[in-house]
């Protein structure tokens, strides 16, 4: 199977990701911050050594600060329902994801959404300045579109939320692991992460880093730290965390964050965008394919491109490509304010994402499928 379905999720795992998660079921198998026997102060030793490394990756002010979640979509709940209450306003953009847009509008606070445009960052900022008001709460925006690719100016608008007093909060799914991401310099006060994609960890684990407290928690419980109290503790990482955390996961994601920093963001990056810029290329030939973006170009865009083939549903269109062995990923991919901008609500798009292991040959395999008379 060629895979190319990466922005979901990285089809395939370093073999170190896979022994970290074993070794965690065989020496990390009591629950940390539980009990005070070895074993247990052994496993909360080494979930605090990731903590750090996450915190020291990102360039946040400590490992304290890094919230183990479920999955980054419920790292951008635990934001948007952690701050925004009805009647409240935010900012957003018109690229993002659900896990975005169905919180925001569950939260019962107004918002404005801020227009991307696929070449002029500097238009981007202008939407986010126009939209910001003195009562805004929240601005918060996907580092990439899951369907187009295109990325936005998170310094910039970061730089802005911090003149206007206003906390910002960014999804990290399409970036982190790809992009570089610091905290501190970039203005970001919530980072949403979805190690799974670009940091190669196993599925079933999210990350959330807080510079800034969060006034309302998504969940309650359990938090090994004082029991006596009916109330969740004020302080980070605690208060977020309720109940055992997934320690293999954990360990796993750890073996990813190496696996990245290891190659380095530049390189790997570099590679998806070229393969990417391959495949763009070779379908920019083909008359009946339509592509909804310029080329993709190095910092505006991450490594994925959408495209339809005239007549062919996109699911269609996957299917076919699945029975010759290449996964790709058809539809609306969980974002129909993307699709919604780039007309194609009903139809959606076909997605392919690059990722470490896939290979120009790859690329030119899925073109020449495509090529097939049978087919187009």
């Amino acid at each position: 199977m060629i895979y190319l379905d990466n922005a979901a999720t990285t089809g395939k795992k370093p073999l170190t990701v896979i022994k970290a998660v074993d070794t965690a079921l065989r020496e990390y198998c009591a629950n940390p911050g539980r009990s005070g026997h070895q074993l247990s102060l052994k496993t909360a030793a080494a979930v605090y050594v990731v903590r750090e490394k996450i915190a020291d990756f990102f360039g946040a002010s400590g490992a304290e600060n890094v919230v183990f979640t479920l999955n980054c979509t419920h790292s951008i709940n635990c934001v948007i329902k952690g701050i925004l209450k009805p009647g409240d306003h935010a900012v957003t953009s018109s690229l993002e994801h659900n896990s975005v847009m169905r919180p925001l509008v569950k939260s019962g606070a107004d918002y404005d959404i801020a227009r991307v445009s696929l070449t002029d960052d500097g238009e981007t900022l202008r939407e986010f300045e126009k939209r910001i008001r003195t009562d805004t709460k929240l601005v918060i925006c996907t580092g990439a579109s899951n369907v187009l690719g295109k990325t936005l100016p998170i310094r910039q608008i970061g730089k802005l939320c911090k003149e206007r007093g206003v906390p910002f909060a960014v999804d990290a799914a399409q970036t982190a692991g790809v992009f570089p991401i610091n905290m501190k310099e970039d203005g970001i006060d919530y980072l949403c992460i979805a190690p799974h994609k670009g940091l190669y960890a196993p599925m079933g684990i999210g990350v959330l880093i807080c510079e800034r407290p969060l006034e309302n928690t998504l969940i309650e419980g359990g938090t090994g730290t004082n029991s006596i109290e009916l109330f969740q503790p004020e302080y980070l990482p605690e208060r977020l965390e309720s109940g055992t955390i997934n320690v293999p996961e954990i360990m796993g994601l750890a073996a990813g964050l190496d696996y990245v920093k290891g190659l380095g963001l530049k390189k790997i990056y570099t590679h998806e965008l070229e393969l990417c810029r391959l495949l763009y290329g070779e379908l920019s030939k083909i008359e009946r394919v339509k592509l909804y973006t310029p080329e993709p170009t190095f910092g505006m865009y991450a490594p994925l491109v959408s495209f339809n083939i005239y007549g062919k549903l996109s699911g269609e269109v996957a299917r076919y490509l699945s029975d010759k062995g290449i996964a790709v990923r058809a539809g609306l991919h969980c974002a129909p304010s993307a699709h919604r901008q780039i007309g194609t609500l009903e139809a959606g798009t076909v997605r392919v994402a690059a990722a470490t292991f896939n290979t120009p040959n790859e690329i030119k395999t899925l073109v020449r499928v495509l090529k097939n008379a049978e087919f187009i």
